[in-house]
């Protein structure tokens, strides 16, 4: 993955930039020691790296604003940061950029259950939204795997998902409003507490950006009564292609369930090694949850289980029990720390149709056996959004380079079907130079003609989205302007 080279203009003017925002901000929020600034040299794509020039902590709205104008005016890029749990190198700063972070903006400021919605600074975790207002029986629906840690600023920039977003949908459909600074400084309040806004839908704009237009620093999210109850069965197939096959079914068939959440053989085996949940050694294992009145509940399983028996499954469980139906789900939420203890791997995020499952999943076999490198298989089956984990050795050279190249190809596959580059993870350093691959020269221009309104000088998070090459000849196009 290629990275920009820096501006040395920039690193010669690095104490003149650290004392300009150490004077304008709260000195315990700018970070400019090399040994510190190491804590902010990659995220959750670990395999790249590269420490910033300094790193800045707001507190406050206005705190983002005085940061920003400082860089703007220096022309000093800017990576924004939640909780650096991206997985494609969304907040992997270059050497002559500003991190800045909104961890310290973690408040609640208001909530409102007549109306339904909450208001949080987005360096809130997703997680302890729900927190927030569980205890009036609320919950906040997106729930990525990594919602203990990730933030609602990252949720945001990467319109994240999660297992239940067959039915809620992801972050966009949970998103009222939010207020945003713009690279200059300026503060913009887009949306708000009601159903919909008048106008251009710039929240739809914003929302799955990528730090591209802005830092976002609050936000006022949709929260939701909690159902009167909910239960999950546990499915086994003796192979992929079948339990994909039954996915496609259960969708066919008018079925809406909560979440359907799909783990091949190498997942499991891992799973039950850490989690020890209690899943059957098969070749593929469907999680599907329901929810509703007891009624209601019964019903859905019913049709689930009719549908599943006619392709034979190995295992139906239903849960039992509440403790059951949790240790259904540890087994799900603790499959990506699970393979972490067993091998080096890196996590894709294409979306396919649904009706492609079974031709998908075979396809990434076939080329397992053609790269020679392992694949395991944890996704949200229900929506069509894959997570192939491709397994390497990390220290083995050039094992990275062919973990990439096997990536590739399975993105590349997921667009001939149909589908696209990124469901939740957003496109990063990892996708951009495949950007052309789904998109026209003309759909990529229009993209960037909407960056060159919002950051006219492309400071905001460089080298990411757009194809290197694309996005080097605009700036320089901008800043001769």
């Amino acid at each position: 993955m290629e990275m920009p080279t820096p501006d040395a203009a920039i690193l010669s003017r690095k104490s003149k930039i650290v004392e300009l925002l150490r004077a304008a901000l709260p000195k315990a929020a700018v970070i400019h020691d090399e040994a510190e600034v190491r804590a902010y040299e990659c995220d959750a794509l670990t395999a790249y790296r590269c420490p910033p020039l300094a790193v800045v902590l707001p507190a406050t709205t206005e705190e983002v604003a005085t940061a920003l104008r400082i860089c703007h005016a220096e022309g000093v890029p800017v990576v924004p940061r939640g909780s650096g749990t991206s997985l494609a190198g969304g907040a992997l700063p270059t050497a002559d950029s500003v991190i800045l972070g909104v961890a310290r903006m973690n408040k609640v400021l208001e909530t409102d259950y007549d109306n339904r919605f909450i208001r949080v600074q987005t360096g809130r975790t997703n997680l302890s939204v729900t927190g927030a207002v569980e205890q009036e029986d609320f919950f906040y629906a997106p729930d990525p795997s990594s919602q203990l840690a990730c933030a609602i600023a990252g949720n945001i920039a990467m319109n994240s998902g999660g297992a239940h977003c067959l039915k809620y949908g992801v972050t966009t459909n949970n998103l009222l409003g939010v207020t945003m600074v713009t690279m200059a400084g300026e503060v913009l309040e887009i949306g708000g507490a009601h159903l919909d806004a008048g106008g251009y839908d710039l929240l739809g704009v914003i929302c799955g950006s990528e730090g591209q237009l802005g830092v976002v620093t609050e936000a006022t999210l949709r929260i939701l009564r909690k159902p009167e109850g909910a239960r999950p069965v546990l499915i086994g197939f003796d192979s992929n292609e079948v339990a994909g096959a039954c996915v496609s079914d259960i969708i066919k068939a008018g079925v809406l369930p909560v979440a359907i959440e799909f783990m091949d053989r190498p997942c499991i085996e891992a799973t039950e090694a850490f989690a020890k949940a209690g899943y059957p050694m098969c070749e593929a294992l469907l999680i599907v949850e329901v929810e509703g009145s007891a009624a209601e509940i019964d019903a859905q399983l019913g049709l689930i289980a009719g549908i599943a028996r006619r392709h034979d499954p190995v295992e139906l469980r239903e849960a039992q029990s509440e403790d059951e139906a949790k240790r259904i789900w540890l087994g799900r939420k603790s499959a990506f720390g699970a393979m972490g203890q067993i091998n080096d791997y890196m996590c894709l995020d294409g979306t396919i149709p649904v009706s492609a499952l079974p031709y998908v999943l075979k396809r990434i076999g076939e080329m397992s056996k053609e790269y020679g490198l392992g694949v395991a298989n944890v996704f949200h089956a229900g929506d069509g959004n894959m997570h192939p984990l491709i397994l390497f050795d990390a220290n083995k050279p050039g094992d990275l380079e062919l973990c990439e190249a096997f990536g590739a190809d399975i993105l590349k596959l997921c667009v001939e079907v149909g589908g696209c580059l990124t469901g939740e993870h957003g496109v990063g350093i990892e996708k951009r130079d495949l950007m052309e691959t789904q998109f026209a020269p003309a759909d990529l221009e229009a993209q960037m003609r909407v960056k060159d309104v919002f950051d006219p000088a492309w400071l905001l998070n460089p080298a990411k989205v757009f194809p290197l090459s694309v996005s080097r000849e605009r700036r320089e196009r901008q800043v001769a302007a």
